[in-house]
């Protein structure tokens, strides 16, 4: 955590150094020279790569304290006092051990009827549900829209979710005067559930070793498989057989700005940006980007000469623009002509519908002749924005 701390503390007087630099050298025409400008973008790089740093330290931080958690729990209750319940179903230890014997194919002869709780009509089964906890938790530390959005789980059928389109008013009437209708205006957002499948190979040698934790392993792996394509989908997706993402035409977020440039974004469109949105959801409004674009906004400053990024010196504490929280995803559009490179709003209005039942399914004969073993993993989810109001844009020029 010290360790966290000094980086932190080190990448904030590194910006403060780059950003003294590039005032000191600044010709009377706002310009840097070739070698100052390769002098400052190595400064930068070195803020960006602490930055990155800091965020496998923090995620390193957050694994280990999960991992040093006690796996039993010694006994300090007298037996007169009340007893936890015991798990049933998928939730059971039984279950959860002839889970994982049939993943290492290690049943043997003997009868697995816990297994029975689970089975699914093409021989697959769903998760225990210990495991299934843990990968909600690996995907949200994989997937940075899960910490933003507002998740749900489904069960089945499509969800549909009743949204205020437009609201009545109150009109002033003389006496006795007819009071006229005004009525608010309702629509429907429908969630459904589309399928996100990855296969996973693991040779036989090391199944069969005793040591290696084939959960942890199965765990992580999907959640960088499924986390990336998700996320990918939540802002980009077209809506076709995949979640529609906040940077689509339709269903997305509601434009903004324009910039007046197609291949530079201006401090006061990012100030337009910012008062575009309506004041309520500013309470809980985040800037998300690409990283390329971050590099850009470092340089702009305000009326009094403030940088509008500044780097978060504290742990657990994002960088922040306009003193509102900025994250950074690869999936976020790069600055382009027509693209839309900067979404500000409240992403909690963006919903993440999780059907229940993710599945696993082990295949043996697939890769038998290679000496591996397959898992097939499958999960169904869809997202929307329920208010385009929400959330808006900053597209470039086209």
């Amino acid at each position: 955590m010290n360790k966290i701390l000094e980086l932190r503390e080190k990448r904030a007087k590194l910006w403060d150094s780059a950003k003294a630099f590039l005032d000191s050298r600044r010709s009377d025409q706002g310009v840097l020279s070739a070698e100052d400008t390769a002098t400052y973008e190595n400064m930068e790089a070195d803020v960006v790569s602490l930055g990155k740093e800091i965020d496998r330290l923090e995620r390193q931080a957050v694994m280990d304290l999960e991992l040093a958690k006690p796996t039993a729990t010694a006994i300090t209750n007298k037996p007169s006092q009340h007893q936890e319940p015991e798990k049933t179903g998928r939730a059971s230890s039984e279950y959860k051990a002839a889970f994982w014997k049939a993943m290492r194919n290690k049943t043997g002869f003997e009868v697995q009827n816990a297994l029975q709780v689970g089975t699914d009509s093409e021989g697959g089964y769903l998760v225990p549900d210990e495991f299934e906890r843990t990968l909600v938790e690996a995907l949200q530390e994989e997937n940075i829209f899960r910490q933003l959005a507002k998740i749900i789980t489904t069960s089945s059928g499509d969800r549909k979710i009743p949204v205020v389109a437009s609201k009545g008013s109150a009109s002033w009437v003389d006496e006795e005067g007819v009071i006229p209708e005004s009525d608010d205006a309702f629509g429907q957002v429908v969630i459904g559930a589309y399928k996100l499948a990855t296969m996973i190979k693991i040779s036989e040698e090391l199944l069969n070793d005793s040591i290696f934790n084939l959960e942890q392993y199965i765990a992580r792996e999907f959640a960088r498989r499924i986390g990336a394509k998700e996320e990918e989908a939540f802002f980009v997706g077209n809506g076709t057989g995949k979640p529609t993402g906040i940077f689509n035409a339709t269903g997305g977020a509601a434009l903004g700005v324009t910039a007046a440039s197609s291949t530079a974004v201006a401090m006061d469109e990012l100030v337009d940006l910012y008062h575009s949105l309506k004041a309520p959801y500013r309470n809980n409004a985040v800037f998300v980007t690409n990283d390329a674009t971050v590099k850009a906004i470092r340089k702009l400053k305000d009326g009094n000469g403030q940088y509008l990024w500044q780097p978060s010196v504290r742990l657990g504490e994002p960088d922040t623009l306009l003193n509102r929280p900025l994250k950074t995803s690869v999936y976020v559009p790069e600055i382009a002509a027509g693209a839309k490179a900067v979404a500000f709003g409240d992403f909690s209005y963006y919903w993440i519908a999780d059907r229940q039942g993710r599945s696993f399914q082990r295949l043996n004969e697939l890769f038998a002749a290679t000496g591996q073993v397959g898992f097939k993993a499958t999960q169904r989810v869809d997202g929307k924005l329920i208010l385009a109001e929400a959330v808006k844009v900053l597209q470039m020029k086209a």
